[in-house]
């Protein structure tokens, strides 16, 4: 079964996640999505844009941490990449 790497919120994130006017719109939606079981290319997706920078610094401020999780189903995203 192939992992995927996920986003899922820190303690600090839960605690940011009340004050909106903070972190900036693009910032928040992204902390919201950020569920442990969505991809980098899922909140992509929901986004409608790419969010590696974003997720990068979010990361980087202790908001985002990475998480694999392996899915029944879940295609791994570098594979299906370069296929």
């Amino acid at each position: 079964m192939p992992t995927i790497r996920r986003f899922m919120k820190t303690p600090r994130a839960w605690e940011a996640l009340a004050r909106p006017d903070l972190m900036g719109r693009e910032a928040h939606t992204l902390l919201l999505m950020a569920n442990g079981r969505r991809s980098r290319l899922e909140l992509s997706t929901l986004l409608g844009q790419d969010i590696d920078e974003l997720a990068n610094r979010l990361q980087a401020r202790g908001y985002l941490k990475e998480t694999e999780l392996r899915l029944p189903g879940d295609v791994d995203e570098e594979s299906s990449a370069s296929a």
